[in-house]
């Protein structure tokens, strides 16, 4: 059969075009793979299930860590444990509401809270007829405190649920009984329902449509589908030795579905054209490899050191997260320079024989692959100034609600109507206020005249509703005062309060007394939390943008392209949050309105900035071939856009059908994590990628290739070009 004439213009990768040279890295390790493709394919399985079997032998051990040492409330913690107050532990609330008023219902009551005590991880049971103030002022609503002997995150779920189920079983005859507190919202929370599913059935149609045939579609998904396996049976693994969030698993499936495929579409999209151009299919596997493949090393690695960046905050809760991703994202690659060219070598000739057929359909229709981005490119650059300031501002637009961006952390007025926990939040609000959701633990080191004083003051103190008499520790060196806010744990105003109450009323009484004051509880660890991400987020942010910089400078030998790479980065992770602030900040789309999960931003950072650099290194690297070919700029934008702009524009749509499926979920985070991730990629692979980048180079002309003597010296050299044959 003769060969399909060359189709030099439709390349993706810095050697489309060039003579063969000397097999690169990644060509040899396609090569292994080709030759020995049962044995790694075999290898994968084995790997993979012998994981999966070991990680559900041994289960899980996710646990949350959201200590900050040398915060006010981590201190409040520590001292009242030292000190053995009933108060260093997470509580319950369960509250009861009878129309006819409780005291009727006293007797069933005191029995159910007598079973209460009975139960494993109780230590103290503390019921609405002890405390006149735990009875609302018309005595239809009521609550008793459950103290457990630990934080919420280390109290069994099983303990937790028994918890429930005997408060539940006095409910009846008028009798509503329903439970709150952080404790019984993790143990109810929801799985992550069809949202990965939905996300794959997404990605498979796009990528259907991208090639014409299932079994092309299907090679990317079975990639990302292993790797994604494997990973999360090791990080099942290594929860036992490490401190991993139990919110990691569906964040993993999030990042790795998204990154698996598109990693490996990369490599699949050129090896087709290498099968269109008349390549055999090992030849084609092993020049797609050392080509794209080089690509997917650089961009994966690059979404490596901003998540491992995370670990230099400095917070616990995020440090295991970010190790987990991290590894998802290894795997992936490995995936995708291992398996996928051993899964190539088995299905390689039905492959190529569906390629073929669909280009020829194509060149007898006269149809030229790269034509329309190959026009949108010489629109932009008949106009670029007006390109470029029209998705400026439209970016600056979207970014601007993020100036307003408050962080904290989601609480039961976020969570679903029918949760136990959502009804518990909206009766102590209806009770008694909204305040009582979130009561601030104001612990006294001092003797008992101090605790009384601290009562009194902030019984004076604006924008407290109510305070608890002192509550001392088992050897009264510590006493604790319960202040209920006027405001909701989630108002603005609460957080107000914590910084007066630190800031101003609690150093004055301490001169005057002499004693010790701090603010603890779980609304003032959130407000802390909050505030270390904010201080520590620029730092973070520098040196990710930095690192990054240096090496496209390294990789492109340009000053102004990596600098312009960080800034249109930023930008497309501003309106991201700009968008993420306007939908569940402010209740569009009739979403519940509450602060942003104080994570989220450095998360959508540390990942969208690494999956930026993906698409910037694909469509850059293809602009600079042509310019080191033909030295004419112009030329250069043009056929980079048109031999890249399919592919990332595919690429960019199977993540954000995966990133936005998680919008269904049940969890606020993982609706947060999902829409921010899939705006920033859509903003960079539509805005940034085909209307801001080809008109910025062009308005840089030969200047986007300058490197000054000195760097260029100082830098090493950094090839994503196989170096030809001499």
């Amino acid at each position: 059969m003769k060969s399909p004439p060359r189709d030099t213009s439709a390349t993706t990768e810095p050697d489309a075009g060039r003579p063969p040279g000397r097999t690169g890295a990644f060509g040899r390790l396609a090569a292994w793979s080709q030759s020995h493709r049962w044995s790694a394919l075999l290898l994968w399985i084995l790997v993979v299930a012998g994981i999966t079997v070991g990680s559900q032998a041994a289960g899980s051990a996710y646990r949350n860590d959201f200590a900050l040492p040398g915060t006010d409330s981590q201190t409040a913690t520590d001292l009242l444990t030292e000190h053995g107050s009933r108060q260093a532990g997470d509580s319950v609330q369960i509250v009861f509401k009878d129309e006819g008023g409780l005291r009727a219902e006293r007797g069933s009551i005191e029995k159910t809270l007598d079973r209460v005590r009975g139960l494993p991880s109780v230590t103290e049971v503390r019921g609405p007829y002890a405390d006149a103030s735990a009875l609302s002022r018309d005595g239809t609503v009521g609550y008793a405190t459950v103290t457990l002997d630990g934080k919420a995150e280390e109290v069994p779920k099983r303990d937790i649920t028994r918890i429930i189920d005997t408060a539940k079983a006095a409910e009846g005859q008028g009798l509503e009984v329903a439970l709150g507190g952080e404790a019984v919202r993790g143990a109810e929370e929801e799985a992550g329902g069809a949202a990965e599913g939905a996300g794959m059935l997404a990605a498979l149609v796009i990528l259907v449509l991208l090639f014409g045939s299932l079994m092309a579609a299907a090679l990317p998904l079975v990639t990302a589908l292993f790797a994604v396996g494997g990973a999360i049976g090791l990080i099942a693994l290594a929860s036992h030795l490490f401190t991993v969030a139990d919110f990691t698993p569906p964040v993993m499936m999030l990042v790795g579905i998204g990154v698996g495929v598109d990693y490996a579409l990369l490599i699949f999209y050129r090896y087709r054209h290498e099968l269109i151009r008349g390549a055999d299919p090992h030849t084609a596997t092993r020049t797609a490899l050392d080509a794209a493949g080089r690509t997917v090393f650089f961009a994966g690695c690059t979404v490596i050191i901003a998540l491992l960046g995370l670990v230099a905050l400095g917070l616990g809760a995020l440090q295991g997260v970010a190790l987990a991703v991290a590894l998802t994202v290894l795997v992936t690659m490995a995936a995708s320079l291992i398996l996928l060219p051993a899964l190539l070598a088995v299905v390689g000739g039905r492959v190529q024989r569906q390629v073929l057929r669909r280009a020829d359909r194509a060149r007898a229709k006269g149809k030229e692959e790269g034509r329309r981005w190959r026009a949108l490119a010489s629109a932009v650059q008949r106009r670029p100034l007006s390109a470029l300031l029209a998705a400026v501002v439209a970016l600056l637009a979207l970014s601007a609600p993020a100036l307003s961006l408050r962080l904290g952390f989601a609480d039961a007025g976020n969570d679903p109507t029918t949760s136990t926990s959502r009804r518990a939040y909206d009766l102590l609000a209806e009770g008694f206020g909204p305040g009582f959701n979130g009561p601030l633990v104001v612990v006294s080191r001092g003797d008992a005249a101090a605790a009384r004083e601290l009562r009194t003051t902030l019984a004076r103190t604006d924008g407290i509703a109510a305070t608890t008499p002192p509550l001392p520790s088992e050897d009264g060196a510590v006493s604790t005062v319960l202040a209920f806010p006027r405001t909701s744990p989630q108002d603005e105003g609460t957080a107000d309060l914590v910084h007066t109450l630190r800031d101003r009323v609690l150093p004055r009484l301490g001169e005057r007394t002499g004693a010790d004051y701090l603010v603890g509880g779980s609304t003032a660890a959130a407000q802390d939390f909050a505030d270390s991400v904010a201080d520590r987020m620029p730092l973070f942010v520098a040196v990710v943008v930095g690192l990054s910089t240096l090496l496209l400078m390294a990789v492109f030998r340009s000053l102004l392209i990596p600098l312009k790479a960080a800034l249109l980065n930023l930008l497309s992770i501003a309106a991201a949050l700009g968008v993420i602030t306007l939908v569940f900040q402010h209740g569009w789309f009739g979403v519940q309105p509450g602060p942003i999960e104080a994570f989220i931003p450095v998360m959508i950072f540390a990942i969208v900035f690494g999956l930026s650099m993906d698409y910037e290194v694909f469509l850059v690297s293809r602009m600079h071939e042509e310019w080191e070919r033909t030295k004419d700029h112009s030329h250069a934008v043009r056929e980079g856009l048109a031999a890249t702009g399919k592919v990332i524009t595919a690429a960019g749509a199977i993540m954000i059908v995966v990133f936005a499926a998680f919008v269904l979920s049940p969890s606020r985070m993982l609706q947060q994590f999902g829409l921010g991730l899939a705006v920033a990629v859509l903003l960079d692979a539509v805005v940034i990628r085909c209307l801001i980048v080809p008109a910025v180079m062009r308005l840089l002309g030969r200047r986007a290739w300058w490197l000054p003597a000195p760097l260029a010296r100082l830098l090493p050299k950094v090839a994503l070009e196989r170096p030809d044959a001499g």
